[in-house]
């Protein structure tokens, strides 16, 4: 949509007062999405949406603009506004641009805009009849299905041009199942950095299946017990956990704020020897996954604690240059409208040693947890609240009835230091994740693990 010509008078109008680095992010995007709901399929959007935003840092600050109109003029008095941010006077900027060539690479099987949209269509529908005829108790079922193509282009003042393409496809199915005054909810999504071929391993009945068959158990199960117990997070509760109590607390913007309770903790153990941390874009398929950020640089497997050992944060360039560092591959925006920040990509705990009953056997009384909810973390604190959507009770090494109504309280930096057994297994839950008012797509996921003690919040028994 620009040649580089333009681009690279972009740059050095951007520079023309100075200023210790600058870029453009040009982003094309072609979207489609599905929803059904009440019976009924309620939306059909497919659109595309096109635009640039060009930054510059100087001296400690940013200033970012954007546009979704190409042409050269406006362009250029975009590039001029952002260059009022700083006030010093400049050589003539030569810049050598160079092409990156990505160090990882996707397969997309089958483009998503390669199928028509009757069988879109087709399979929410799907979904929807597999959920309704499971239980009549289920009352309301929501399926949506989405899929997008994503080009963006970087172009960076330290002479590197960077493209990326990606592919996201989503389904999701939520159900309502009703018995008396009692509501469960079901709620399961599938998607990654793929195609269509997402549905060959997941089809959406299963899926359906899955959220329905929650939802409908969940309406016989007792209210869960509630006060200090063991608890075992199942591999296939996901990595939210681990997502909110100590990944965003590792992005280095929060960090640099002292808004997060790991600042200054460099080289210090802030969890057990049995916990390894690591954020990974370069995972296959996963919906975090990218072969450039959206800074151009090219994406990576960070370590962030080594058996228990804090190693380092996520970084994008701004806090890495505040912290006289590189980045780490963690810039990421919502689109052309936003500047980057820190952000998680693929973050989960590395796997250990256990087999997942091992871990289980272990527990004499306490609680299984096999999905969790949404939750909420105070960064400063690792203080966390999370909802459990299904889960067990543990008698004396075996998995026993359902519970509902649980919620688990806690301390990130202290549970992580105490879960003293990790399993082999390693189990992915797939998200959007909110901050500074954009979301990005991400995946979390964790091991089978054991957490000695933790408050359970649920029916306290006289």
């Amino acid at each position: 949509m620009v040649d580089d010509e333009i681009l690279q008078k972009l740059i050095k109008k951007t520079l023309s007062n100075g200023g210790e680095y600058a870029d453009i992010f040009i982003e094309n995007r072609r979207t489609t999405a599905i929803q059904l709901e009440d019976d009924k399929i309620e939306k059909v959007i497919a659109g595309a949406t096109a635009g640039m935003g060009i930054r510059l840092i100087y001296n400690g600050k940013t200033a970012y603009a954007y546009s979704n109109d190409f042409s050269e003029g406006v362009l250029m008095e975009l590039a001029d506004t952002v260059s009022k941010a700083a006030s010093s006077s400049v050589q003539d900027i030569v810049i050598d641009m160079k092409k990156r060539s990505p160090e990882v690479t996707f397969v997309i099987k089958t483009p998503p805009e390669t199928i028509p949209m009757p069988k879109k269509v087709g399979l929410v529908k799907t979904g929807n009849e597999t959920a309704r005829k499971f239980d009549q108790r289920i009352k309301q079922v929501n399926v949506v299905y989405r899929d997008s193509l994503q080009n963006v282009k970087i172009y960076t003042s330290d002479g590197f041009v960077s493209e990326d393409e990606r592919v996201y496809t989503l389904g999701v199915v939520q159900v309502i199942a009703i018995d008396g005054d009692v509501i469960q909810t079901g709620y399961e999504p599938v998607g990654g950095l793929i195609g269509y071929e997402l549905f060959d391993d997941r089809p959406m009945d299963g899926v359906a299946l899955k959220a329905a068959q929650r939802a409908v158990m969940m309406l016989g199960a007792k209210r869960a017990p509630g006060g200090r117990m063991p608890v075992v997070i199942s591999s296939e509760a996901g990595g939210t956990m681990i997502h909110e109590a100590i990944g965003h607390g590792l992005e280095a913007d929060l960090v640099q704020q002292g808004l997060s309770v790991y600042s200054k903790k460099i080289g210090q153990q802030v969890a057990s020897h049995a916990i390894t941390v690591i954020d990974d874009a370069t995972l296959p398929n996963k919906r975090g996954s990218f072969s450039f950020d959206d800074e151009g640089t090219p994406s990576k497997r960070n370590i962030l604690v080594k058996e228990g050992i804090l190693l380092g944060y996520m970084y994008d360039r701004y806090t890495a240059m505040v912290d006289k560092t590189t980045s780490t591959g963690n810039g990421r925006r919502e689109s052309y409208e936003h500047k980057p920040v820190p952000r998680m990509t693929n973050t989960f705990i590395a796997q250990g040693n256990r087999s997942p009953d091992e871990v289980i056997r272990s527990v004499t009384k306490g609680l299984l947890v096999k999905k969790m909810g949404g939750g909420q973390v105070n960064t400063v604190t690792g203080d966390f609240v999370f909802e459990v959507q299904e889960g067990y009770i543990i008698e004396n090494g075996g998995i026993g009835e359902p519970v509902r109504g649980a919620t688990l309280v806690g301390n990130g930096p202290e549970v992580l230091k105490s879960i003293d057994m990790v399993a082999s297994d390693l189990g992915f839950s797939i998200g959007t994740c909110g901050k500074d008012g954009q979301g990005v797509p991400v995946s979390d996921a964790m091991p089978t693990l054991r957490i000695p003690e933790m408050v359970v919040g649920g029916e306290i028994s006289s």
